[in-house]
Formats: structure tokens, C-alpha cells, sequence
């Protein structure tokens, strides 16, 4: 069973237990062995192999042995005896904004709750007003939260879709009488959120490709069965949910252009026909012909050969939305897109001086590992108590920590100090200025009252990032993808202050965030907004997804001129400095 996975279902014990009211110190101590498991060093069976993971701290006797239960048989008896007692429909609660176990477990022995169709109708009726603890204002978030979740339908993360489809790639790859094999459809394009995954491949017989595909073990259910394609559900990440997953088998004369064609987006595809036509050519997804005479086709060995029979450069997946490509390929004017190894280091990153799991000493090791010159830790100022944020007196033991780090370093890396400093209700910072001057950066972030009318939002942000003190915005919308709608803000107005106040904005590349989002940054960038990639890391394993950052920077059209974190160290250190107030 993949580490993922088995993380999911100890996360899922947690859950179960503490809806059921178990001891809260054993319900963390699932959700922590979780955790654990999503940032393992090392591959999850050899570390089992050789023992180094009953080594590994914040996994007990008893956790390791269900670990090992789950990584070897696959089957965990106490988990499924655990689901045996829940109600089916109860943990599917969780999905819904606002809604934690402790009002589950409420709302089910009050109201019998077990669906979410029994929370709608209790919501609807005012029956969960009427709970003790809750009230009317609850029962209004509850039912604005089965809203938001409608509208975000089945879609899932795009880091889950990756690690969904990965093992289903390698199996297919794998297959002796495959040829090439690619992900397509949204995915490729790396949108924010996926629905279906799509997998394609070549072959000259699809047949026995598609069989073994519907007896992988991971396939929950087959949905369709057919001579080119296999349509079948996988679990995902998430309890009880299941993801749809199309495999499709094409002549391998035929790969480019149906990987083109399911790619889409279906904008692009059509003013891909239309630019065929235009030339006198017909353009589907096994062929580009003659319309006058279909026999006479032109054959293309992969996409930059179908993109130059119709006088363009080859478009990159992220930018085929219709949304200006086409104008600046036929012109040969498409930009280099910035590219992971672009990045030379980062900021808003945590330790465990605040939230984060790691100390400094591994935050910085882990940076150097994936070869950055440089990292920023900016953990969370006074008044996030819950994310233990620093006091100022804390602020200044950390300055020394990293001083005396640095100094080991002998200058070939870095530990910037930074911080991410909480924007109050009124525009105002956490901490004073004498202490802001102190840093070497700031972001500036809203971690609460969310709910504020727009223009009080956007006068709010405005008057923190026009603070001289204030390096960068973090997370501008402080949306959770799924889970949690942004706020109301005019980004806008927000983008046009950070121009007057040189102030950055970031992409917060949690696969949770993507904040900002590829139509804003690109607007940003117009304006003259510098952009940096952040990963809002609160863990070694946290600094990876730099790369789904690098994602939206790359819809967005962003260059590695266009990234701040691109330029070498000292270059940097310069321009941080010149940002500060003198």
C-alpha cells in the first residue's frame, strides 16, 4: 500500500476517534504519525526493511506495528472496524467548511445526523440553531459551507491528481506493448483543481494494455470497458471519495495529436481547428489532413511537430487557454516560462520556533538539499497564539540563532530573518515598526475576520502593504482551495498599492492555496508587481511544493526575470535591502 495512503487511513483512525469522543491525546497521536509519514526521508519499505522508521520520532510501538500492518497486508482490522461503527455518510461531514468532528459528534447525538442531506434538512428546518452551542449564525456558516461544497463538486487537489495518477503512469509505461504514455486534460495544463484524470497512451494493440489497467489493484470499480478505452474509479485521498480515471489507447502515428486534442483546454482546441482550416487542413484527434482530400495527411511525431505544421512555436500545456497564444506563437514571441530550477531559494517558510515541525538547523538542510542558495524563515508574529506566534523577546532569541547559524555557513548560504507578520482588523501590523525594522523581510498576511464587507478588506490590505516595512503580501486571498471561499477583496486596487509601494506579492505554492492566482499574478506583473515564490512551508517536505508555485507562475506567462527568487544570493541580499526603510 503507498505511504500516502496509509497516512490517510491514520488519519482517518484519528478522525473516527474523535467523533466518537475518544481521548484527544490518542486522536493527535494519529494525526501526527500521519504527518510523519507525508515527510519520511526515505522510501516507506526500505525504511521498514532496514528499521530506521521505528526510529523515526512521533511514531509509537503500537503506530509503527499498524504501519507495518498496512504497508505489508494491506489491511489494517482496527480501521476497519472503526468505519464498521461510523455511519457511512458521517465523515463525509468533514468536507464541509466549519464542520470538525467535535460538531459532528454533536450534531449526531442531538439530530441523529448522518449525511450530509440530514445536515442540509436539520440546517434548512432550524433544527441546528436550536443545538446547544450552536445558533443561528452557526447554522448559516454551516449551510454557506454545503453550498461552497456543491460548487467545487468532486474536483480535487492538483498535488492529489498527481500522486493519484503517478503509480497508474508507471504501470501503464511499464507495459510491454506500450510506446509513450502522458497524463493529459487539466492536469497537464495544471489547473488549480482537477476532475477526471486522463491517461493516454500508444500502442499497436491497446487491448492488453486496457485489461491489465482494469485489474490494477487500485481500481475501486470499472465504469467502461471498450476497445480503445477504460474508464474506472480510484479512491481518493480523502474518506469516501472516489476519483474517475479515462485511459485511452491510440496508434502511436496518432499520439500527438490526440495527447494535443485531450490536453485541450476546449478554447484552445478550437482555435487550433480553426487556424487548420484557415490553411486548408482539418484537425482532429488522430490526424491533421487535407480538407479537400483527407488522404493526403501530414504526419507529426510529437506536439512541436503539429504546432509547426501550422506556423506556430510550440505552445506550452499551461498557456493553451485561448488566452493570447496563439498571437504570440505565430509571432515567435512566446516567452521562456520560468521552470523549477529557476528558483535559487525562498521565503515564508516556518519552523518550529512557531508551527513548523522542523528546527532551523533542518529547515535550512533541507534547502540546501534541493540546491537553494538562500531560505527565509518567517514564522508567525504575536497575535496567532494558536500557531504560537513569536513574542517580540522570542523574535530577538531567533535573530541570535540564525546570526550564529550564518556565521557557520561562512557565507555560502543564507538564513534570511523574516517574519509573517499578521495584518490586524485595521490595517495595522502585529508588531511595531522599530521591531519590523529589525528583519530582513516581511510578509504581511490576514489569518482572521475573514468575513469583513469588501471595501473594509481592501483598506485594510491596502494600508498594511503600503507599510515601508512590508516586503511582500502573503496568501492575498487567504482562499483554501475546496475548502475555503476567499475573501471578498478588490485585487485590483490591491495590485495597483503594491505598484505605488513596491511592495511584492507572492505565489503561496501550497497545493492548498495557489495564492495568487494565474489571471492576478499575470495581471500584477503588468502593473510592474515584483513576484515571489513562497511555498508556506511548515516542514522539510513543505519546501517541495515550490514546484505547483512554479505552476501558476508559468499560466500566469511568468519569465525567471519575472520572479524575484530567481537572481543568485548576494543579488538578493541587495535588493532586500534596498526595500527597507533607511
Amino acid at each position: 500500500m503507498e505511504t500516502a495512503k496509509i497516512a490517510q487511513i491514520l488519519d482517518d483512525m484519528g478522525t473516527i476517534l474523535e467523533v466518537q469522543g475518544e481521548n484527544p491525546f490518542r486522536c493527535r497521536a494519529y494525526h501526527n504519525a500521519a504527518q510523519v509519514l507525508h515527510g519520511l526521508p526515505g522510501d516507506l519499505t526500505e525504511m521498514i526493511a532496514d528499521g530506521s522508521l521505528a526510529e523515526v520520532q512521533g511514531i509509537g510501538e503500537t503506530l509503527y506495528a499498524k504501519i507495518v500492518q498496512l504497508a505489508t497486508t494491506g489491511r489494517l482490522p482496527a480501521y476497519e472496524k472503526l468505519r464498521a461503527q461510523t455511519p457511512p455518510g458521517l465523515l463525509a461531514l468533514l468536507r464541509v467548511p466549519g464542520v470538525g468532528p467535535k460538531k459532528i459528534k454533536a450534531l449526531h447525538e442531538a439530530l441523529d445526523i448522518q449525511s450530509l442531506a440530514d445536515l442540509r434538512a436539520a440546517g434548512e428546518s432550524g433544527a441546528i440553531a436550536k443545538v446547544k452551542g450552536f445558533g443561528a449564525k452557526t447554522e448559516a456558516n454551516i449551510l454557506e459551507g454545503i453550498g461552497f461544497l456543491e460548487t467545487t463538486g468532486g474536483r480535487i487537489l492538483q498535488n492529489e491528481a498527481l500522486a493519484l495518477v503517478a503509480p497508474i503512469l508507471d504501470a501503464v509505461r511499464n507495459h510491454p506493448g506500450v510506446s509513450r504514455a502522458e497524463a493529459c486534460g487539466s492536469l497537464r495544463r495544471r489547473a488549480e483543481t482537477i476532475g477526471d484524470l486522463d491517461v493516454l497512451f500508444s500502442s499497436k494493440d491497446p487491448r492488453p494494455v486496457l485489461d491489465h489497467f482494469a485489474g490494477l489493484p487500485q481500481v475501486a470499480k470499472v465504469l467502461g470497458h471498450g476497445a480503445t478505452k477504460v474508464s474506472v474509479l480510484l479512491p481518493g485521498f480523502k474518506t469516501d471519495q472516489f476519483v474517475q480515471c479515462d485511459l485511452r489507447g491510440v496508434a502511436d502515428d496518432q499520439f500527438a495529436f490526440a495527447l494535443h486534442y485531450f490536453t485541450g483546454s476546449k478554447a484552445h482546441n478550437i482555435a487550433m481547428r480553426k487556424r487548420a482550416l484557415a490553411r486548408g487542413l482539418s484537425l482532429n484527434e488522430y490526424a491533421l489532413s487535407g480538407v479537400k482530400d483527407p488522404t493526403k495527411t501530414i504526419p507529426c511525431r510529437d506536439e512541436a511537430d503539429l504546432f509547426r505544421a501550422l506556423d506556430l512555436e510550440p505552445i506550452p500545456p499551461e498557456l493553451r487557454e485561448d488566452a493570447g497564444e496563439f498571437e504570440a506563437a505565430g509571432a515567435g514571441a512566446l516567452p521562456r516560462l520560468v521552470e523549477p530550477g529557476d528558483l535559487t531559494g525562498t521565503f515564508h517558510c516556518h519552523s518550529d520556533w512557531s508551527d513548523g515541525d522542523a528546527t532551523l538547523e533542518e529547515m535550512a538542510a533541507g534547502a540546501r538539499e534541493l540546491g537553494m542558495q538562500y531560505l527565509g524563515i518567517g514564522d508567525h508574529s504575536r497575535s496567532l497564539a494558536m500557531a504560537r506566534g513569536l513574542t517580540i523577546d522570542r523574535v530577538r532569541d531567533q535573530w541570535a540563532k540564525i546570526d550564529a547559524l550564518n556565521a557557520r555557513f561562512g557565507g555560502s548560504f543564507r538564513i534570511f530573518k523574516g517574519t509573517e507578520c499578521d495584518i490586524l482588523g485595521d490595517g495595522s501590523l502585529d508588531f511595531p515598526d522599530d521591531v519590523l525594522a529589525g528583519f530582513d523581510y516581511v510578509v504581511a498576511s490576514v489569518h482572521s475576520r475573514f468575513k469583513m464587507p469588501r471595501d473594509e478588506m481592501t483598506a485594510r490590505i491596502i494600508r498594511a502593504i503600503s507599510n515601508p516595512h512590508v516586503t511582500m503580501l502573503g496568501h492575498a486571498t487567504g482562499r483554501l482551495l475546496l475548502s475555503r471561499a476567499p475573501y471578498e477583496v478588490d485585487l485590483d486596487a490591491v495590485i495597483d498599492a503594491a505598484a505605488e509601494h513596491r511592495t511584492m506579492i507572492e505565489i503561496n505554492a501550497s497545493p492548498y492555496r495557489l495564492d495568487l492566482d494565474a489571471v492576478h499574478c499575470r495581471r500584477a506583473r503588468k502593473k510592474g508587481v515584483a513576484i515571489v515564490i513562497n511555498p508556506d512551508a511548515h516542514s522539510v517536505a513543505g519546501l517541495g511544493d515550490l514546484r505547483y508555485g512554479v505552476s501558476v507562475a508559468r499560466r500566469a506567462w511568468l519569465t525567471k526575470d519575472d520572479v524575484f527568487n530567481t537572481a543568485p544570493l548576494a543579488e538578493i541580499a541587495e535588493r532586500l535591502a534596498s526595500l527597507r526603510p533607511r
